[in-house]
């Protein structure tokens, strides 16, 4: 609940608004891609910090470093001041933006799709250590695997919003969703070593957040800005959902089954079914936003 009221979904809503409707996709990767680095950066550190102070120690400092975003934060809410009727529409109640929303089948799909997203992203983030182990791949392949994601997460962020910008966004999700899932087949399918894992990591982590951009891009196409943020946290409390199931649901099933075959079975054969729903959305947009047009 926490994640989707909070996060990137605020994030993207300042994005949207303090930029031209033209910059505005590649603006929202490049927020996207800060907060990447952001984590490839923080992650050695709290490690650092956990081995020399502790948790309490490490807790106050990560308390100072949250503490630095107040002011940023109220800074950058003056982006509520800025209006674009063109891409508001007329003004409506929070309910009436919702049962716009719900009764829309593109978002309906969108935030459905988000939660294959969700459940994709943190199986491997939760599992992939553990399946590397079973392996008989030392640890040490496992962190580097998880700091190429990070990697080319920024990476991939930076060039899905730029590619949001031009070209449909609808397939570009989709097609994020099934090479995710051809991707995952032939590495599961394959005998792992560390060079194939690296690989692997790199690769994935290209795809890893290059939907934010996307979906926050749909959302603004299909009802404009005005509750962007609360469509967008809807979604990806769905997205969250998924990654409970992701994580739970792979611990369940290896501790049943003694691998993690049905798994990473599971993930693509829904990546695929959320893919191909994803390609063929609705993208029109409301009719209070096509008259705003």
């Amino acid at each position: 609940l926490a994640m989707s009221c909070v996060g990137s979904t605020v994030a993207m809503n300042v994005t949207s608004r303090a930029v031209s409707p033209e910059r505005r996709s590649f603006a929202m990767g490049l927020v996207s891609a800060a907060g990447s680095v952001g984590l490839l950066g923080v992650s050695p550190v709290a490690q650092a910090s956990l081995a020399a102070d502790g948790h309490v120690g490490a807790l106050t400092a990560f308390a100072l470093l949250a503490a630095v975003m107040v002011p940023a934060a109220w800074f950058a809410g003056r982006a509520d001041l800025i209006e674009r009727p063109a891409d508001t529409g007329p003004r409506q109640s929070m309910r009436e933006a919702l049962v716009e929303a719900g009764r829309h089948p593109g978002f309906v799909v969108m935030a459905l799709a988000y939660f294959v997203c969700g459940l994709q992203l943190v199986f491997l983030t939760t599992h992939l250590p553990t399946y590397i182990a079973m392996c008989g791949m030392p640890s040490s392949v496992a962190a580097a695997t998880l700091g190429l994601i990070g990697l080319f997460n920024a990476l991939g962020s930076l060039a899905f919003g730029w590619l949001g910008g031009r070209y449909s966004r609808r397939k570009l999700l989709g097609g994020i969703y099934l090479l995710r899932s051809a991707i995952i087949t032939a590495y599961f399918l394959s005998v792992p070593t560390p060079t194939t894992t690296l690989l692997f990591g790199a690769v994935m982590g290209a795809l890893w957040l290059g939907v934010v951009p996307l979906v926050n891009g749909l959302v603004i196409q299909l009802f404009g800005l005005r509750y962007m943020a609360t469509l967008v946290g809807i979604a990806f409390f769905s997205h969250q959902l998924g990654s409970f199931v992701g994580a739970w649901g792979g611990g369940v099933i290896l501790s049943a089954l003694g691998s993690y075959e049905w798994a990473w079975r599971g993930a693509v054969i829904i990546g695929v079914v959320a893919g191909l729903a994803q390609m063929n959305m609705s993208v029109r947009p409301v009719a209070r936003m096509a008259r705003a047009a």
